[in-house]
Formats: structure tokens, C-alpha cells, sequence
């Protein structure tokens, strides 16, 4: 997931700043993206690589602000970094508050614009890790039999061997055999390992209740 070139997605009205904007980061090893529109750009299909949006606060059809709570949670691995033509206190706060990384003013400094862009895409990266890894979680859980999630929630519940057994009516040596297939399926190398996963898995913790 993380191994294509990291994109930087460009959504500016005025094509002057898109066009700097576009050789700027494509010097800098990354990828562009441009957009005249939020329209075109919540249009493009979403692609799972490291990627941050420099967007531009007034846009013709939707506001910069409305956009960043429009992918507010659709795409929470992509940051993002505001640019204006003039300084708003109240909007860069608003924008700030809301997750945006930076808020900058045209004309925009290339250094901080570049810093800003560094920082998101290693952002993004790590946030595309986290949800691969829930992911392989989510597969290897999934290999699970009945019994084996069974076994799996009391151990991460705290029980012991013979009180799994009492609970589901089997033997002792049998829970340690649906046991040991559970830590090998999820490659737990702990029963603490197995709690963490579980966590991340059913963060609520309902899972078996």
C-alpha cells in the first residue's frame, strides 16, 4: 500500500498557483494532482497511498472549510494544508481546530509550503500503516472457527484454561488446543500480544459479550 510515490493533491480556482504549484511538488519527488474545483476533486476516486491536499479556502462551488468536513472521516489519512490569498483569523482557527496541519498565505513560501507537505505525508504514511495492520487483524481473525473466537475472548478476558473449559463444557487439554491454533493464526507471540489485537479489533470491547 505505502510502496506508490506519495500524491499531493492540488485544489485551486486560479490555474497561476495550480501550475506553480504542480512543478513545485513534482521537483520535489512527489506526485501531483490538480484541481480547478472541490467538485473534481471529491469526484476523483481515492487512491491508499501517502498523500496530503493543499486546498485553497474559496473555491468557486464548495468552501475549503466545507470540504475538510466533507472528508472529514472518509479520509482522515490524507492532512491537509490550507492556503489563502489573505489572513483570517477566525477561518484558520476554525480550519486548525478542525485537523488542517498548516494554514498558509499567498504568496505562498515554498519552504513552508514543502515542510508542511513532508510532515503530512509521513502523517499519511503512518495512518496507512495502522489501517493495513487493522486489516491483516481483521483476515486472521476471520480464519478463526466458531470456537476458536470463543476460546480467543475469554483468554483476552483473563481466564484460565480450566475456567475457559468449565464455561464452554470442554476439556482443559482441548482449550489448549483451540489455543494454541488461535495464537498461531493471529501471530500472537503472548496472550498480552492477543489482548492488544483484540483491542484494536473490538475497541468498544463487546466482542463475546
Amino acid at each position: 500500500m505505502n510502496d506508490a510515490p506519495p500524491i499531493v493533491f492540488i485544489v485551486d480556482d486560479d490555474i497561476s498557483v495550480r501550475e506553480a504549484l504542480e512543478s513545485l511538488v513534482r521537483f520535489s519527488g512527489w506526485t501531483p494532482r490538480t484541481f480547478a474545483s472541490a467538485g473534481e476533486f471529491l469526484a476523483h476516486p481515492r487512491e491508499l497511498v501517502p498523500s496530503c491536499l493543499v486546498l485553497d479556502v474559496t473555491l468557486p462551488d464548495i468552501n475549503g472549510l466545507d470540504v475538510q468536513a466533507l472528508i472529514a472521516a472518509d479520509r482522515a489519512d490524507m492532512p491537509i494544508i490550507f492556503i489563502s490569498g489573505y489572513g483570517d483569523i477566525p477561518m484558520t482557527v476554525r480550519a486548525m481546530r478542525a485537523g488542517a496541519i498548516e494554514f498558509l498565505t499567498k504568496p505562498i513560501d515554498d519552504d513552508k509550503l514543502l515542510e508542511g507537505i513532508r510532515g503530512a505525508i509521513e502523517r499519511s504514511a503512518a495512518s496507512l500503516d495502522d489501517v493495513k495492520r487493522v486489516h491483516s487483524l481483521q483476515q486472521a481473525h476471520a480464519s478463526l472457527t466458531r470456537r476458536e473466537r470463543e476460546v480467543m475472548a475469554l483468554v483476552v478476558s483473563g481466564l484460565l484454561n480450566k475456567q475457559i473449559g468449565g464455561h464452554l463444557g470442554i476439556s482443559e487439554i482441548t482449550v489448549k488446543a483451540h489455543r494454541g491454533r488461535v495464537m498461531q493464526k493471529m501471530h500472537a507471540r503472548s496472550v498480552p500480544d492477543l489482548v492488544k489485537m483484540a483491542a484494536v479489533l473490538d475497541p468498544a470491547g463487546q466482542a463475546g459479550r
